[in-house]
């Protein structure tokens, strides 16, 4: 029997039950550093929506419980809450044996000495990535782009970047993973284009033109001074620009050259799926999805929650992280592409929890294979730009969830770094001490739970965080606008030190190859962005030749999860310790028997093991 949709006397526990009312207060909980009991309890539980809005009216303002019902009620949860779990058994695919490896060209390896990666130094280094054990590479934007945001601007889908190489290079590059018995994916990025694409060029001069509605479009009346409501951009300042030439304002969610792209327009729809067939017949095995989840926005673009806005630090996100129909535009695409190739797709969906990312890619929905959720990057009450030392413990507790309800009909894609967040072994701990036995115990993390790991290029030789001393010598987009923002409120030092904490230049600078090479062996000329100074201990030469290095650490993992599949992909999880516990100890184990213990010490002090199952052998450790 279909159960009514939410209204404003649903009890919160009723809401809680719905998976986009669960995500939803499960991040509320997360920003405010809250436990779930806080609203499990009975007492909490049996409040009605419309109680809890006039109870709080003078933190959630006017037209939260709204706001709040159309999210509830755009999925049909009770075909959400029919979805299996555990009961059906994992259907065996490539892409769930997959180790991905994510390349940022512009940082990986240069072959020509102008100091910026391109895509004959990743023909170079093929070699290295097949003897790790990589079988899928991941390639950050390599399309044309003016770069105002290192590629996520594109300019021209069907070109190659000059500064990365060319069409032809390209088609080597892709024979030589194939031959290799690798699979490439590139990065898709179809929320926006750069200001520079030839069909934003048309809408802006011609608003006759086919392409007049490929894009945002608002009128500048009554007032031309004011966007047509509060969206603010994740670069800083309004998502709204300002064109005279239509004496309009266009919506851009990132910055002031990426211009979001308006999914309600067929024609635009139509011309998105051509080109992703133009690339999937060329070869490649899939795609990476930029900020998906974003595509469909609310109709009217409706001003954001006061509230919610300063809770999650962006207004109007509400209205588009998880649209009314973004379900039906990913079902479409993938009816139209991907369904005729024996590829794979893993979309970024910043915002989007457990119970939603199951709606996402749920095998029997057809829309997406995986997800990237981002919650556990920050700890509770914490975000990216916050200078604080990052509590494993609550690392065990969030893929303890995920792995115990994610369900087998969902696979999880599990990875720790990627172009847009600082190393996880800073954020953990910037000692050097502890350099070697975390970056191990990240390793061992993630090579053992059930899901496709995807590695960040030098993550496997335990790279930290750059020692960056002036906010010039920084290139991200993001951190310079965020410094320029906070510069006038707090001054030069304390604004500097804020985007030191969480710029995204830290996973940007140069691989290290080879200390015995100018340049750690990126370039023979000058870096795009410099070096991390520690490139001396830290590098790929170096790490090969020791057996102990986190590199060859890493090897072994893969290795081991190669030979096994059956238990270390897919292999049942059982916890063995409790939620919050200082140790997250796990069995990964198969119907033939083999079993596996894993047991991680999530603090820096001395933990008590736990008692091992009689015939136990050590396997690896971070410390033997």
């Amino acid at each position: 029997m279909k159960r009514a949709k939410l209204s404003q006397d649903s009890r919160i526990t009723d809401i809680y039950q719905n998976p986009i009312g669960h995500d939803v207060i499960d991040k509320i909980l997360l920003q405010m550093g809250k436990s779930r009991r806080w609203v499990t309890n009975a007492l909490v539980g049996n409040i009605k929506l419309k109680t809890l809005a006039k109870m709080a009216q003078g933190l959630l303002g006017q037209g939260f419980a709204d706001t709040f019902l159309n999210l509830l009620n755009i999925e049909d949860h009770d075909v959400a809450s029919a979805l299996s779990r555990q009961r059906a058994p994992v259907r065996p695919v490539w892409w769930k044996e997959a180790l991905v490896y994510q390349i940022y060209p512009r940082s990986f390896k240069d072959s020509n000495g102008d100091g910026i990666g391109d895509l004959n130094g990743i023909l170079e280094k093929l070699d290295y990535l097949a003897d790790l054990g990589v079988d899928v590479i991941w390639l950050s934007p390599i399309y044309d782009s003016p770069n105002d945001d290192n590629g996520y601007d594109i300019r021209d889908y069907r070109r190659i970047m000059a500064e990365f190489g060319t069409m032809a290079d390209f088609e080597r590059l892709l024979d030589g993973v194939h031959s290799r018995g690798m699979k490439l994916i590139m990065d898709l990025v179809i929320n926006h284009t750069s200001d520079e694409h030839a069909w934003f060029q048309e809408s802006l001069q011609n608003p006759d033109s086919p392409y007049r509605d490929y894009y945002f479009w608002r009128s500048s009346a009554p007032d031309p001074s004011q966007p047509p409501n509060n969206w603010t951009s994740f670069f800083s300042g309004s998502a709204w620009k300002y064109y005279p030439e239509r004496d309009a304002w266009a919506l851009h969610l990132f910055s002031q050259k990426q211009m979001d792209l308006n999914w309600e327009t067929d024609l635009l729809r139509a011309d998105l799926y051509a080109m992703i067939k133009w690339w999937l017949n060329k070869g490649i095995d899939g795609f990476r999805l930029d900020v998906i989840n974003y595509i469909s926005k609310q109709p009217g673009l409706p001003n954001g929650n006061e509230a919610i806005g300063k809770m999650m630090g962006y207004y109007g996100i509400e209205h588009y992280f998880y649209g009314p129909r973004l379900h039906e535009f990913l079902r479409e695409m993938r009816r139209e592409t991907f369904d005729h190739y024996d590829v794979f797709t893993v979309g970024e969906t910043p915002g989007i929890g457990m119970e939603m990312g199951r709606l996402l890619t749920a095998e029997n929905r057809r829309e997406l294979d995986m997800i990237f959720s981002f919650d556990h990057l920050e700890n509770p009450g914490k975000v990216r730009f916050d200078d604080y030392r990052y509590d494993l413990r609550y690392l065990g507790d969030y893929y303890r969830d995920w792995m115990q309800n994610y369900g087998n009909d969902c696979w999880m894609a599990v990875f720790l770094e990627n172009h847009d967040n600082p190393r996880m072994i800073s954020k953990v701990n910037p000692d050097p001490q502890f350099r070697e036995v975390i970056g191990k115990l990240l390793a061992m993390l993630q090579l053992t739970l059930k899901g496709t790991p995807f590695l960040f290029q030098g993550q496997e030789l335990g790279m930290v965080n750059a020692d960056f001393g002036a906010i010039e010598q920084m290139r991200d987009v993001e951190s310079i606008n965020l410094y320029h923002e906070l510069l006038p409120r707090v001054g030069a030092d304390a604004a500097f030190q804020k985007v030191l904490c969480g710029s995204r230049d830290h996973a940007r600078t140069p691989m290290q190859w080879d200390c015995a090479a100018a340049h750690g062996g990126f370039t023979a000329g000058e870096p795009w962005i410099s070096l991390n100074p520690d490139d001396r201990h830290h590098n790929v030469a170096a790490e090969l030749k020791d057996p102990c290095s986190i590199l060859n650490f890493y090897s072994t993992l893969i290795r081991l999860r190669k030979a096994d599949p059956a238990a270390l992909i897919y292999g049942d999880f059982k916890a063995v310790s409790k939620a919050g516990a200082n140790v997250f100890a796990y069995y990964r184990l198969s119907d033939n028997g083999s079993c596996y213990l894993i047991e991680l010490n999530m603090t820096a002090a001395s933990q008590k093991a736990f008692r091992k199952p009689s015939g136990c052998t050590l396997v690896l450790s971070n410390y033997a």
